[in-house]
């Protein structure tokens, strides 16, 4: 993005300029925990220390869930109207657009992201969909239904109470507020676990939300292990819906403890092996480009990415050099340099998990047509890579590797095209390429995913849902559709003269 890169400004930030509290933050304080204990977080393009963040325990949660109960009783819910709640939402946003640098910043360091997407992609959705949800706070409303006229019948829209979220470490800001915004809508209050892989934006947001003024109590943020903090907050009995997003192993886990306590609600948006099916009329020289934003894209680190590339027949030795040479091209290195594409993955664990996908595709014979190695340096890079030549029961096709690691498979019709697209435990995502509308519009009816994108990677709006079919999990992020998640219906009957 030429022209919109302060170079100077992002090394200060990264030399030190930005100042982030690393305590729990509860009832409205950031705080000590209880037995003191600490995580080291670390910044992925050279593997050192950037910090230590608190590592919250049960204790630590249980004071975090009852100073949002206590907040959700008394300063929150439905005792403060809509509109209040949706011009606290819009201060929020205002203050985190002024602040687009520092969080552009904090996920570049911690997450590996560049800084140029992290601040014009990641921060800008995070203040698109705050704005987007403070317009519904007061407009999530029930409905007056007729029955007889011995009766009036109404339904309430009513905030369900203390929320607990999960937010993994891949888009650490941007899906802690896809989550953040409808729940503070509604009314509910909020007890957040970032990734202790990633945990600062949302430390960082904290001291945001205090100085715009919400309530004590209505968010807090609690930094930890997910084993320990956030098997708390699906234990808790005071927790009245859990919002998850991660891997399918541990969304089981979640449903099956919410299942054994409270049966408290949850949302779930989990993995993915997303299709991308790629017709011979497609515009080939845009498809590349837009291809390798669907597998290469923050190092391939998203659940939607489209990372089983099906090319019709005609043009895949064509597009397969046209890939190759891109993915080539990519380069890659420390966040904040203006000419970095591509930054490293997340963790030494998931480096060493996605070079482990790279050996087996090797050993099942797949063919390496890009990549296929570690990066260069001494932080957690690994080589944009393409395989060729794979079979349908390899583990590079089956399983969702979450790195920059595409498969390209060879198709002659449409209906093969479709079967093969749908033969998947997952349903996240799907991408189709192709000139022909009606073969647009048939074949994106056809897959079995919870979003289509027609000749574009996955670039999402504020007003359009976002989850999956299958194992990729249920209920929806962002749009009217996410209101659903955070309310409950309450039907009031009034007896206008019925007697006995």
């Amino acid at each position: 993005m030429p022209g919109i890169f302060n170079h100077q400004f992002a090394t200060d930030l990264y030399k030190g300029a930005v100042a982030v509290n690393t305590g729990l933050f509860i009832n409205g304080q950031f705080v000590d925990p209880v037995d003191s204990e600490t995580i080291d977080v670390f910044n992925p393009a050279d593997g050192s220390v950037i910090t230590k963040v608190s590592a919250a325990s049960a204790k630590d949660v249980d004071i975090a869930v009852k100073a949002a109960k206590a907040a959700f009783k008394t300063s929150w819910g439905l005792k403060v109207p809509g509109s209040e709640r949706g011009k606290l939402l819009n201060k929020l946003a205002d203050l985190l657009e002024k602040n687009a640098d520092t969080f552009g910043a904090i996920e570049a360091l911690d997450a590996g992201k560049s800084f140029v997407h992290a601040k014009h992609l990641d921060v800008t959705d995070a203040v698109g969909n705050l704005r987007y949800y403070a317009g519904w706070a007061d407009k999530n409303h029930g409905k007056t239904i007729e029955t007889t006229e011995a009766k009036f019948a109404y339904t309430r829209h009513e905030p369900i109470g203390v929320v607990g979220m999960i937010v993994p470490w891949n888009f650490p800001l941007m899906i802690a507020v896809w989550k953040i915004a409808p729940a503070l809508a509604t009314g509910n209050t909020i007890v957040l676990k970032p990734s202790e892989v990633t945990p600062l934006s949302a430390l960082k947001l904290a001291e945001l939300v205090k100085e715009v003024g919400f309530p004590d109590g209505v968010f807090n943020v609690v930094t930890g292990h997910g084993a320990v903090a956030g098997q708390a907050i699906t234990d808790h009995p005071l927790v009245g819906k859990v919002s998850f997003t991660g891997s399918t192993i541990v969304g089981r886990k979640v449903m099956e403890t919410a299942a054994k306590t409270n049966l408290k609600r949850v949302t779930l948006e989990l993995g993915g092996k997303s299709p991308t099916l790629i017709f011979d009329d497609a515009n080939l020289e845009q498809t590349v480009k837009w291809v390798c934003g669907t597998i290469f894209h923050h190092s391939g680190q998203m659940c939607a990415a489209g990372s089983r590339i099906f090319v019709q027949e005609g043009i895949y030795d064509k597009f397969l050099q046209l890939f190759a040479g891109a993915a080539a091209s990519i380069k890659q290195g420390d966040g904040f340099k203006a000419t970095t594409h591509q930054g490293p993955v997340v963790s030494k664990t998931q480096l060493d998990r996605v070079l482990g996908y790279i050996e087996s595709g090797k050993q099942e014979g797949a063919r390496v047509v890009a990549g296929g190695s570690r990066g260069e340096g001494s932080g957690y890079f690994v080589k944009p890579t393409i395989f060729a030549d794979v079979k349908p029961d390899m583990k590079i096709v089956r399983e969702e590797i979450f790195g920059p690691v595409g498969v390209v498979i060879k198709f002659k019709t449409e209906e093969e095209a479709i079967e093969a697209a749908n033969d998947t435990d997952y349903g996240l995502a799907s991408f189709v390429f192709t000139e022909n509308l009606s073969r647009a519009i048939r074949v994106s009816n056809a897959v079995e995913a919870g979003n289509c994108f027609v000749n574009q990677a996955a670039l999402l709006c504020p007003q359009v849902p976002f989850g999956g079919y299958k194992q990729s999990g249920h209920g929806k992020e962002m749009g009217e559709y996410a209101l659903e998640n955070y309310t409950q219906v309450k039907a009031v009957h009034i007896n206008l003269g019925l007697k006995l």
